[in-house]
């Protein structure tokens, strides 16, 4: 056993992997109906207006404003109807004093006109002829051009997370693809000689691979491309080997080996290829987290129990994770809730007790860092602060939600 030296505190640890964060500058163009979430990388500037022409804004007639200003239910104005206008088609016709053109909602507007007065403010006459019942101001019923989009506006601005509406704009420049950040390759790397993958059978002393499906998945929910790298048996060599293989992708997570026991052999293979920036947070689960630089990308070494490596992922691996894709910080949902019973807490130890919610309460889900039910039981988890010793049941804790 190598047992640890200093402990840091989890504000410290979080502050150092937050400074070492670099944003990648690699970039992608993708089609937009894979662009939902992406982070565009160069401004989008109209070339266009948008719309491309005064449309109508209503079914109805185009008309010249001055041509119904005395028309009423009373005294309708009668005029000529030259031409009708569907979405799509172009106007072929000047339309003159007297006259109108039938138009639907979204058709362009006829030369000559500068209004539109409803269908329903109308009654078809004989001859070709309408009666208008209602005036009708310039411009009334009337999208003008450039009314959503003028040419040369900045439209998407580099930075923006490419959500529905702001794809939808991009389609409406006819932009088909997008240049964005790529997404941060995350290789995830799990040792142990007692390792195996869901599907096989396990021989005596054996057990699953846990973190790498949950890690995977946390890295996909938030920016990243998860990398499986398989898993490595507790041999310097073997370690040394596949951690070099990692570092193709842009960070590298590696679950287990962190520890302090004979074969927790990732803080050597770390050191001798780059800088251990810490090792060992005063934190309960996950003490054992390491974190390290080679070739100035990050590398996380998690505990190999499942609870702590979850945690841990949430609190250190997305804020990074959401840095690198040029993401806005991580925010989680919280929520404000008693706690269903007293609970006691590790002195000197930052704790995050994973929790169910139920009936309004924070129940604690914690049994052990190696019990999958302390997670797969749990939606969330509040911090118990190092300094505190207990919380008493029905005291209000913010818990945060997976």
């Amino acid at each position: 056993m190598r047992p640890f030296g200093d402990v840091i505190s989890i504000e410290t640890a979080r502050e150092i992997v937050r400074t070492s964060a670099i944003p990648l500058s690699r970039l992608e163009r993708v089609p937009l109906d894979e662009a939902r979430n992406r982070v565009i990388a160069s401004d989008v500037i109209a070339s266009s207006d948008v719309p491309p022409f005064a449309r109508a804004a209503m079914d109805g007639y185009a008309v010249r404003a001055g041509d119904t200003q005395e028309a009423s239910r009373n005294r309708p104005a009668m005029l000529r109807v030259i031409e009708t206008i569907y979405t799509g088609q172009v106007p072929t016709a000047r339309v003159s004093s007297g006259e109108c053109s039938e138009i639907a909602t979204g058709a362009p507007l006829p030369e000559g006109t500068d209004a539109v007065v409803m269908v329903e403010e109308t009654e078809p006459a004989a001859d070709a002829m309408v009666r208008i019942f209602s005036s009708v101001q310039p411009f009334q019923h009337v999208g003008p051009q450039g009314a959503d989009i003028r040419a040369g506006q900045a439209v998407l601005t580099r930075g923006d997370v490419l959500t529905p509406s702001r794809i939808g704009a991009a389609a409406a420049l006819g932009h088909s693809e997008v240049d964005v950040f790529a997404k941060p390759r995350v290789a995830i790397l799990s040792t142990g000689n007692e390792i195996v993958p869901p599907g096989r059978p396990l021989a005596p002393g054996q057990i699953y691979d846990v973190n790498r499906y949950t890690v995977a998945a946390i890295v996909s929910e938030h920016g990243g491309t998860p990398v499986p790298y398989g898993t490595a048996l507790d041999t310097l060599t073997e370690l040394t080997s596949a951690l070099d293989a990692c570092l193709a992708e842009d960070c590298v997570v590696v679950s287990g080996g962190s520890s302090v026991g004979e074969r927790d052999l990732i803080v050597d293979v770390v050191s001798k290829r780059g800088e251990v920036r810490f090792h060992g947070i005063a934190v309960k689960p996950g003490k054992p987290t390491l974190f390290g630089i080679i070739g100035g990308k990050p590398i996380f070494g998690l505990s190999g129990y499942p609870t702590s490596c979850l945690i841990n992922a949430y609190v250190l691996i997305v804020p990074l994770l959401h840095a690198l894709a040029h993401l806005p910080p991580y925010t989680p949902q919280r929520i404000s809730m008693p706690l269903a019973r007293r609970v006691k807490s590790a002195p000197g130890r930052h704790q995050f007790l994973t929790v169910r919610v139920a009936d309004g309460l924070a129940v604690p889900a914690f049994k052990a860092s190696g019990d999958i039910t302390s997670m797969s039981q749990a939606d969330g988890y509040f911090e118990i602060p190092a300094k505190v010793e207990r919380v008493e049941e029905g005291e209000v804790v913010e818990v945060v939600l997976f």
